[in-house]
């Protein structure tokens, strides 16, 4: 399953669920998106030819985050633009997600471990700004 995440017609984020199969390449994201994100299948066997990316130049604006979660379960809250909570999921095992833009926040609910990509280059000083969000239990 593949879940997107919008507010006000803003994408926020994408899911796709460890349970999510498709065969060949699926790619997620649209071509103009700043972090691409694709999902591959492929039987035993398969070629995927030797290549290399050309140095094109790119240009972004803000932050895009990838999580994949390797192990325990972590709630993600969402805010909008102006710091209100809008709403919020939960991730196990196996699970992705790419976080688009707007706000967010998380909780781990049992011990987590995670991989995280993002655009960069990253620079603390401009990059983030923290707030106080809403904090809530679910557990």
């Amino acid at each position: 399953m593949i879940e997107r995440i919008t507010h006000n017609d803003n994408l926020m984020a994408i899911i796709v669920r460890k349970n999510f199969k498709k065969d060949g390449i699926s790619f997620i994201t649209s071509n103009d998106s700043s972090l691409q994100l694709g999902y591959m299948s492929h039987p035993a066997g398969h070629i995927i030819k030797p290549h290399m990316h050309h140095p094109v130049y790119r240009e972004t604006v803000g932050t895009q985050e990838v999580l994949i979660i390797q192990k325990g379960r972590i709630r993600i809250d969402f805010y909008s633009f102006d710091k209100e909570y809008l709403e919020s999921r939960e991730l196990s095992e196996g699970d992705v997600i790419l976080l688009v833009s707007s706000g967010h926040g998380m909780t781990t609910l049992e011990p987590l471990t995670m991989i995280e990509v993002k655009n960069g280059p990253y620079r603390p000083e401009e990059d983030k700004e923290k707030f106080e969000g809403k904090h809530h239990d679910t557990r």
